[in-house]
């Protein structure tokens, strides 16, 4: 196992995807990961069948939502000993081989957030409506301008994040629509953390559907925008000086 995956965690939250995270644990172990499936009150069998892939799972007592979820896999990461993570789906959408590109990418660049962009290359990638795509760009739009470097894709699940930043999330997470993921990048930029995004490919996912109609998803988008646009986002620490000193530097 390289020194890479031995400080990362893969953390997938998983809520009923018994049909899907089976295999997509198999993937990421296969590559030389560990992997933490955090089961959010799951009725189906996600734990069982993930634990027989190879990971090691935290089973919630309820259903959280995924930013819960994903501060309890934080404070397992910390406490179990690794410096970053990587957040992986459960349904299939991100490709395991990506996984090492983002993890790369982010050390080369000195990323504390680094995403896996959809639209970062240009090209046509998984199947997104017009209207969809429209809000996708406002958010991104945002997201830019928070952190001072271009995004193109705010609401990516798909993310390698490290310390210092980690602890910062494991204290302080959003559950809320779109908190953990487009208002996580917004509220990194502004405390000076460096956010980064890289394209990668991802698929259609394998099983099940979206939990928010889109009725849904455009109420609690404004939602999410309001929210930044007022500064009214979750706190973390600034970033510690030599932090700010590697944004910068990647600034000029």
């Amino acid at each position: 196992m390289s020194d890479t995956a031995q400080r990362t965690l893969v953390i997938i939250p998983a809520w009923n995807e018994a049909a899907s995270v089976g295999v997509v644990v198999a993937d990421v172990t296969a590559r030389g990961f560990d992997v933490l499936v955090v089961d959010d009150g799951s009725t189906d069998a996600t734990s069982a069948i993930a634990e027989r892939a190879g990971a090691t799972t935290l089973p919630l007592p309820v259903n959280l939502g995924v930013g819960a979820a994903l501060r309890c896999g934080f404070r397992y990461a910390l406490e179990h000993g690794y410096d970053s993570v990587v957040q992986v789906d459960a349904d299939g959408q991100h490709p395991s081989d990506s996984i090492l590109v983002l993890v790369d990418e982010a050390r080369a660049t000195g990323a504390h957030l680094l995403t896996g962009s959809r639209f970062a290359s240009g090209e046509a990638g998984m199947r997104v409506s017009l209207s969809r795509r429209f809000v996708m760009w406002l958010l991104a739009r945002s997201a830019s301008r928070a952190t001072g470097t271009r995004i193109t894709d705010a609401s990516s699940g798909f993310r390698f994040i490290r310390e210092p930043l980690l602890s910062q999330f494991a204290r302080s997470f959003p559950a809320h629509y779109l908190g953990d993921t487009y208002e996580a990048v917004v509220t990194a930029g502004r405390a000076g953390y460096v956010v980064r995004e890289v394209s990668v490919e991802m698929r259609d996912r394998t099983h099940g559907t979206s939990s928010v109609s889109p009725a849904e998803a455009t109420r609690l988008t404004l939602r999410a925008a309001i929210v930044a646009g007022t500064h009214l986002h979750f706190p973390v620490e600034p970033a510690p000086p030599q932090a700010a000193a590697v944004r910068a530097d990647s600034l000029t």
